[in-house]
């Protein structure tokens, strides 16, 4: 990388390069479930501690949305927020989103799924109930280490910097489609409609990423907030990596 500041398309190409050299799809565990040689359990073992990381997604981005001063940019990113926990449908507005024992008049709850109900399900197709993973039953130290990490850095670094973080998503549709292959040919024990969430996020990512890249292009606009957002977006990978560094280490042997 040259010194100075960047112009787009380097930046955008530096970005990338760390796809190409670090992103989690090159990680033996990953690299594994994609050639359908897991075992049952370890695919279960990672689904389970795959979900502390996707619960916690809502969470790292309302820490970015609480710490951005830019409204345009907070009209852009909140739906992530919905698009993870859910939203409560038109016809039932918010009040559809409460609890039973909190809602007016006792009305059950009308709520759009969101990615985590998605990954709930994927858990229950897997063999897994939702308390086991509600409860963190089978979580890693590790996986908690990693993803708590990545929490407290969108709480407490520059928020344009954060968003840089999240530009795995630039790898992530080449990923889901390649994951939802495999997971179709190779584990047939899988209810197929478990895999919900990685037909959904094909597209999203898509959308994602494209959102969170021209943000940081806009605002990651200095030579040390560009060189500080590659290595934010570095991070990130470490933090996937250290997800099925912990994983690995759980059920190599399963």
């Amino acid at each position: 990388m040259t010194t100075g500041h960047w112009g787009r398309e380097t930046f955008v190409e530096n970005l990338r390069a760390i796809g190409a050299r670090a992103y989690h799809d090159k990680h033996p565990f990953h690299v594994a479930m994609n050639e359908g040689r897991l075992s049952p359990e370890a695919l279960r073992g990672w689904v389970a501690n795959r979900f502390y990381y996707q619960r916690n997604i809502p969470v790292k981005d309302a820490a970015i949305l609480a710490n951005c001063p830019v409204r345009e940019v907070r009209r852009v990113w909140v739906h992530r927020i919905l698009d993870h926990d859910g939203a409560a449908s038109r016809r039932g507005g918010f009040q559809s989103a409460l609890p039973r024992e909190i809602s007016v008049a006792g009305k059950p709850p009308l709520l759009d799924e969101g990615g985590i109900e998605a990954w709930l399900r994927l858990g229950e197709a897997c063999g897994l109930s939702r308390a086991e993973l509600m409860e963190d039953r089978h979580l890693q130290p590790g996986v908690r280490f990693a993803v708590d990490a990545y929490v407290n850095f969108a709480r407490t670094q520059p928020w344009p910097l954060a968003v840089a973080s999240s530009l795995t998503e630039l790898f992530a549709p080449d990923l889901m489609k390649t994951r939802l292959a495999a997971f179709e040919k190779f584990y047939p024990w899988i209810d197929p409609r478990g895999l919900d969430y990685f037909r959904r996020r094909t597209t999203q990512a898509q959308r994602d990423s494209d959102e969170a890249l021209a943000i940081t292009l806009k605002y990651c606009n200095t030579p040390e907030l560009q060189r500080e957002a590659v290595r934010a977006l570095e991070f990130k990978c470490d933090v996937l990596w250290s997800i099925l560094d912990a994983i690995h280490r759980a059920y190599r042997n399963c």
